[in-house]
């Protein structure tokens, strides 16, 4: 007798070989892979043209950077990319030690203001090149590298504040994590990019840019916030109380107890919300700054030859932040497993 649950189950995997083969057939055997456009029109979409990117991959990776100068947004990225993912991966498959985490954490921010200075352009020659124009996936990293890092400090303070028992510090912590998480990251952005100028003085208001960077930053700390104040109520009260008898006092005991268990305690969901983080930043194409998105936006939109083809392109992005988000998880599992060993 043949079971309905088998027959469900080979249906279901006939419907999936039938749709791998679709897919393999329109990606790979039909796809046109040179900029050739003739062929890819002659194609009529049943197959891929990713002919497009190799035609635009230019202005998708580096937007409106001048054509001569794209090497410095190229070893920008690399050096954010070598950096930051560098010194994390170093932490999570090494034995390290806390002057060894230091000094890779310098390497982490060197590389970030390396990159800055690149981007910038001034100085040894290079032609300064205004944030205006910067874009791409070298925008992206930058955001959320920097974003992360001022979440880090602005996330801190809040949790501790948020635990404060004087209320002239708990009650506007709290005030600042709920308004910031209760309003969307798209609001902030306007009013980063259009209110606080207007509410600003010409001489006191900041580039677009650095407001972008701020409203990230916080954004991000205030959800951390909330990650961190849950990770160190799950530390025992009698190690602080041990500590103290030690001769410890407030601010030894935070750094050297409290704070690292609860960022143990809480390495996964913060993995989870440094991903977020990342594919938030496409956000700021809204307000026109053209990171890895946006400059798809500009590469695609402006060619009315290669518009058809929109969606490849916009499988080749997908690709690019597929990747860096694997990367963000395997990294994060790592350092969950190199800080957080499985207890018997």
């Amino acid at each position: 007798m043949i079971r309905p649950r088998r027959v469900f189950d080979a249906l279901v995997l006939l419907g999936l070989l039938w749709l791998a083969w679709r897919v393999l057939d329109w990606a790979v055997l039909q796809a046109v892979f040179a900029p050739d456009l003739v062929a890819c029109r002659a194609l009529d979409h049943a197959g891929a043209c990713w002919g497009v990117v190799a035609a635009k991959w230019r202005p998708m990776l580096f937007g409106h950077f001048p054509f001569e100068d794209q090497w410095r947004p190229a070893l920008a990225a690399l050096l954010l990319v070598g950096c930051t993912f560098g010194a994390a991966g170093a932490i999570a498959w090494r034995t390290h030690t806390a002057s060894r985490s230091r000094a890779l954490a310098g390497l982490a921010l060197a590389g970030f203001a390396v990159s800055v200075a690149l981007l910038r352009g001034g100085w040894a020659g290079l032609a300064p090149v205004p944030p205006e124009q910067w874009g791409g996936l070298p925008l992206t990293l930058l955001l959320a590298i920097g974003a992360w890092c001022l979440a880090w400090p602005v996330g801190i303070g809040l949790a501790y504040g948020r635990r404060a028992p004087s209320a002239m510090l708990s009650v506007p912590c709290t005030a600042v994590i709920e308004i910031v998480r209760g309003a969307p990251l798209v609001i902030w952005l306007f009013a980063a990019a259009f209110a606080l100028p207007a509410a600003l003085p010409t001489a006191w208001t900041p580039g677009l840019l650095p407001r972008v960077l701020l409203v990230l930053g916080v954004f991000a700390g205030a959800y951390l916030a909330e990650i961190l104040r849950g990770g160190l109520q799950t530390v025992p009260a009698e190690q602080t109380e041990a500590a103290r008898v030690l001769g410890l006092g407030w601010w030894g005991i935070q750094r050297r107890i409290v704070l690292p268990q609860a960022v143990r305690a809480t390495l996964p969901p913060m993995v989870s919300h440094a991903i977020g983080l990342l594919k938030d930043t496409s956000l700021v194409m809204v307000i026109g700054l053209h990171e890895l998105s946006g400059a798809l936006g500009l590469a695609i939109g402006g060619d009315a030859d290669w518009r058809p083809f929109y969606v490849e392109a916009y499988l080749f992005v997908a690709a690019l932040y597929f990747a860096l988000c694997v990367t963000l998880a395997r990294l994060g599992r790592r350092l969950e497993h190199r800080l957080c060993p499985p207890t018997v």
